[in-house]
């Protein structure tokens, strides 16, 4: 049984996890939730990222000020048509998008799409459990293992997949922390 390799994958869920998380708000700014949102640069979709400077000015806001002036519009037009839900305002040099305070029926609405993003994590974590179980199963059928071989190896992944739910749950508990935090 290869665990570097199944933790591995496993690691790479739980990475994609993180950076669905990071995309949520939680009432204050954090450069992430841009990560999603990409803007036509030339014909090409090229995230905010790439095509301009992102700073924190202070816990509220998120400042963008693009390389090339020409891209304000741009820029101004895709944060508007996403669903950041925020509306940007355009000084002619920079954007800056304000953060309202979440009110609690806006907390409770990302908890349900932060629930749902751990389901998925943790689904995932399952699915790449079955996946191995039915090759343990399939090097047993080929004469490749023993019987106690499998049994072993069964044990061992279903102790990882326990672990990577755990770590699952810890973050997705951690998020909700952040997200009822005044």
């Amino acid at each position: 049984m290869d665990k570097k390799e199944i933790s591995g994958r496993m690691d790479k869920t739980l990475g994609a996890l993180q950076a669905e998380f990071a995309t949520v708000r939680a009432g204050r700014a954090n450069p992430g939730v841009l990560e999603s949102i990409s803007v036509d640069y030339y014909g090409t979709a090229t995230p905010i990222s790439q095509i301009a400077t992102i700073a924190v000015p202070d816990p509220r806001t998120i400042s963008i000020q693009p390389w090339e002036s020409n891209l304000l519009k741009e820029i101004e037009r895709s944060i508007q048509a996403s669903d950041l839900g925020i509306n940007p305002t355009n000084d002619g040099k920079v954007i800056r998008l304000a953060f309202p305070p979440l009110t609690e029926e806006r907390r409770k609405e990302l908890v349900k799409q932060v629930k749902g993003y751990e389901e998925n994590g943790k689904v995932a974590i399952r699915n790449i459990r079955r996946d191995y179980s039915e090759k343990f199963k399939a090097q047993k059928k080929k004469s490749e293992i023993t019987e106690d071989d499998l049994k072993d190896y069964e044990k061992d992944l279903q102790k990882l997949t326990d672990d990577y739910i755990k770590k699952i749950e810890d973050l997705t508990s951690a998020k909700e922390k952040e997200l009822y935090a005044i």
